[in-house]
């Protein structure tokens, strides 16, 4: 394994992958989640899932897509905590999460707020990914345009 690298930059590499998350679901981009998340486990409303493939399959059955092909959300990461274990090569990081959706017929709204408990490792080459991401939704709006039933 490559020497433990500048917490700087590990920090900012975790932040990346926390926007990079947001980023994809926003674009309906599944195949991208499923590539993002290929080496973790994800926790959210139902039983864990793992694989990029299953990761993948997981949100395509989930969120719903409109005519533009992405869910017409913004989700909006917060108050964003990273603690970094250089020597291992692990990390852990929380932060709060705002999903905002628009449509022709909704006007802009909050749909959901919640929290991200994440974990990550560092790879033989140096790159962090995620290791787990647990979600848990504490406040819920209308999700009737987002979420399927």
């Amino acid at each position: 394994m490559p020497a433990p690298a500048d917490p700087v930059q590990s920090h900012r590499a975790i932040e990346a992958l926390i926007a990079r998350y947001a980023e994809l679901v926003d674009d309906g981009d599944f195949a991208g989640l499923g590539a993002l998340l290929a080496d973790a486990v994800f926790v959210g409303g139902g039983e864990p899932v793992s694989g990029s493939e299953a990761i993948e399959a997981m949100f395509r059955g989930m969120i719903v897509v409109h005519a533009d092909g992405t869910p017409r959300t913004q989700h909006v990461i917060t108050n964003v905590v990273v603690e970094v274990d250089e020597r291992a090569g692990t990390a852990a990081a929380r932060s709060y999460v705002t999903v905002l959706q628009a449509l022709p017929e909704l006007p802009l709204q909050t749909i959901a707020a919640g929290r991200y408990n994440d974990r990550f490792a560092r790879g033989e080459d140096g790159r962090w990914r995620f290791a787990e991401r647990r979600v848990r939704i504490t406040l819920v709006g209308d999700l009737s345009r987002h979420i399927r039933q």
